[in-house]
Formats: structure tokens, C-alpha cells, sequence
């Protein structure tokens, strides 16, 4: 008879830890849904990208960074523009 008892317990430690397993679950979803939303990307990026090119600190533009980034922009289509007359 005395299994009865250990039975019923570990039953119940098993059906709660399956109910604990299942929110920790059904909270990951949630937090994968939210980070999959494409509102939610482009929010990520926005910042992403703001971090880049302003400083947190001040909140004015990083102009070292505006200026490299303007100079490879300026590179590049320079390198195509000669690249194309070359081939003509």
C-alpha cells in the first residue's frame, strides 16, 4: 500500500513540472513571435543603424562615421562608373 502514495506524489511532481515545462514553452513562443514580427525587425535595425551613426552619449551625429561611410559610397560608384566606360 505503500506505493500508492509515492505513485499519487510522483504523478503530481510530474504534472507540475509538464505545466512548468509548458509556460516556459508557450513564453519562448511568445518571445519568438515578437522577435519575428516585421515591425519589430525593422525597429531592431532602425536602432542598429542609429547606434552607427549617432552618439548615444550626446545624441549628434558621428560625422567620422558619416564621412567614411560617404567616402566608400563615393569609392564604389566611381569604381562602376569607370568599370562601365572602360567597356564600352
Amino acid at each position: 500500500m505503500s506505493k500508492k502514495p509515492h505513485s499519487a506524489d510522483r504523478a503530481a511532481q510530474l504534472e507540475r513540472e509538464i505545466a512548468e515545462a509548458r509556460e516556459r514553452l508557450a513564453v519562448s513562443v511568445g518571445q519568438l513571435a515578437y522577435r519575428a514580427k516585421p515591425q519589430t525587425i525593422v525597429r531592431r535595425e532602425v536602432s542598429s543603424v542609429k547606434a552607427r551613426f549617432v552618439d548615444p552619449a550626446t545624441g549628434q551625429p558621428r560625422t567620422d562615421v558619416i564621412v567614411k561611410v560617404a567616402g566608400v559610397v563615393v569609392g564604389s560608384l566611381t569604381v562602376i562608373v569607370l568599370i562601365r566606360r572602360a567597356n564600352r
